[in-house]
């Protein structure tokens, strides 16, 4: 196990010197004793505690790659968990980039999590727990970005987790192979599988920090809203759980194809397209394959899909059947995000033009509501494509919820522009037309906004802006602590489906109408756009094939 150096550094040490005292002489930040050993986590200057890189199952490699994540085998001696593990493997994010943290190390030895603790905790101090997934389309993420830093909020009286877990062909690859030896006879979801498997950690160990296992909150966003929503759905991650955060994105499919869950033999059908571009003839051999050979391999969407086992069914049939987790909900989006091309048209033609290409016999009610021959035709496409994406995803959630769930549903919709440092330029982010673009609102939720400037300065925080942040994130642990986001000065609405209603949280914060509300059932009838997978080529671009999310 690494990082368990005490015991060996203690065998070389003569003298009088035991290898437990040694171990007390070396440990200088605060011990907790989990059901694998003891570890020791180090103090901020703040007063929070930190305990990072803890390994919540086995490296999932060599025979245990794509497999259910294991136990952990207990260890002897303390485990220093004094810094963060690797990234799952993934492509690294360049410095000109809009969201960058700095560069992690990656490997397949990736399963570990991070726990911060702030001065109020204490075993029997039951805090409610907030439990972070990020996002990254499925192919990408961190549970060590600076941005998802739990320091802030465990300052704030919550027990924060956040965790690594397997993304692209390593946490969404099915195989006929695979699905055959599985017990549950099922295969593809590892990476929602190690979301499982932490969740039952935090259940384990959790009150050692000084947690309330009985009162944990999952929190997502993007990839990690899905993750979420997906959680909600599935019967594995009943009793984990007991209310839910979701930013921007579920599994419950909108017209663009986003956000649903395929079928097995789809995802199976993948996974013999990834064999057959590594040119080699069984399972067994894949596993032998070296990750990176496996992760340079384009053109072959990893995705979740329905599985059988961690997700039995659509997540619309168990939503219907009132089979979902019933947990409260705290769900939105951004005012500007989109994951349609509609948002992107350069001219009221281009827009007319894809919304007939894209909805056919439809497009004329469509174009009704959402109008290209208008002065507003920028605002109305960039709407259209926040609603018949991101927004029609939250929309079927809170609804399916609140139709068949006893639990209560909070909606906002974020609406706060960044204000970015003059002159800043991002390789990825044009900051004169992101508007309030996905993702912009994780950094005012976590309190984390000095992160967007730890490199370099990319935003002109002001006083409003660290307002807003403090008040967010001070909803978002009410919510964990009492399931109810409103504040003292902040009334967050039910969401009701005679009278939907959310709360904005731009230049001031204030119940309004859920927009559009009125067009959001004709949406909902279109029809998704037909998935196509290009053919698999491998090569040495470290990347895979787009993801139909962003990749935070």
């Amino acid at each position: 196990m690494k990082r368990i150096a005490a015991l060996a550094v203690a065998a070389l040490v003569g003298g009088a010197a035991t290898i437990g005292s040694f171990v007390e002489a070396l440990a200088a930040g605060p011990k907790v004793t989990i059901d694998s050993g003891n570890i020791e986590g180090k103090a901020l200057p703040s007063g929070a505690r930190a305990y990072l890189g803890i390994p919540y199952a086995p490296p999932p490699v060599r025979e245990n790659r794509w497999r259910d994540p294991q136990s952990v085998t207990p260890w002897q001696g303390v485990y220093h968990a004094d810094r963060f593990a690797p990234d799952c493997i993934q492509g690294l994010r360049g410095t000109t980039q809009n969201h960058y943290f700095g560069q992690n190390a990656t490997s397949e030895d990736c399963l570990y999590l991070n726990v911060w603790a702030g001065k109020a905790a204490h075993i029997g101090a039951k805090l409610p727990v907030m439990v972070w997934i990020y996002g990254g389309g499925f192919a990408t993420g961190s549970a060590s970005m600076a941005m998802y830093s739990g320091e802030s909020l465990a300052k704030k009286g919550v027990v924060y987790v956040s965790f690594n877990y397997r993304t692209g062909p390593f946490g969404f690859m099915a195989h006929p192979e695979l699905t055959a030896e599985s017990p549950h006879h099922a295969s593809g979801d590892y990476g929602f599988l190690d979301q499982v498997a932490a969740l039952k950690w935090v259940k384990r160990n959790i009150a050692r920090f000084g947690g309330d296992p009985n009162n944990v909150t999952i929190v997502g966003q993007s990839a990690g809203s899905m993750s979420v929503s997906a959680l909600d759905a599935s019967p594995l991650a009943r009793g984990l759980f007991h209310r839910a955060v979701g930013m921007s994105g579920s599994v419950f499919d909108a017209p663009g194809g986003i956000g649903g869950m395929p079928l097995l033999d789809q995802g199976e059908k993948d996974g013999l397209a990834l064999q057959a571009a590594l040119k080699v003839d069984s399972l067994n051999a894949m596993r032998q394959v070296p990750a990176d050979r496996i992760f340079n391999v384009q053109g072959i969407r990893y995705w979740p899909i329905v599985d059988g086992y961690f997700m039995p069914q659509k997540p619309r049939d168990i939503f219907a059947a009132g089979k979902q987790n019933d947990a409260a909900l705290l769900i939105g989006f951004t005012r500007d995000e989109s994951f349609s091309p509609l948002a992107s048209a350069a001219t009221p033609e281009a827009y007319e033009t894809a919304v007939r290409h894209m909805y056919g016999d439809k497009s004329t009610e469509f174009l009704k509501d959402y109008p290209a021959l208008s002065a507003d035709w920028h605002r109305n496409a960039m709407n259209a494509g926040r609603d018949t994406s991101v927004a029609l995803m939250m929309w079927n959630w809170a609804r399916m919820q609140s139709r068949t769930g006893k639990a209560p549903v909070y909606a906002y919709m974020f609406a706060r522009m960044h204000p970015y440092a003059p002159g800043v330029v991002f390789s990825d982010h044009d900051p004169i037309k992101a508007g309030v673009y996905h993702a912009s609102d994780i950094a005012y939720w976590l309190d984390t906004l000095g992160s967007l400037n730890l490199f370099r300065k990319t935003r002109d925080w002001t006083s409003y802006d660290r307002q807003l942040a403090d008040e967010m994130s001070n909803m978002i642990v009410n919510f964990a602590r009492t399931g109810n986001p409103s504040i003292s000065d902040v009334a967050v609405p039910k969401y009701d489906t005679a009278d939907p209603r959310l709360v904005e949280l731009g230049e001031t914060i204030h119940p309004i109408a859920w927009p559009e509300r009125e067009y959001m059932p004709f949406l909902d009838t279109l029809s998704p756009a037909p998935r196509t997978v290009p053919a698999a080529t491998a090569t040495s671009a470290a990347a895979q094939s787009p993801a139909p999310l962003p990749r935070d």
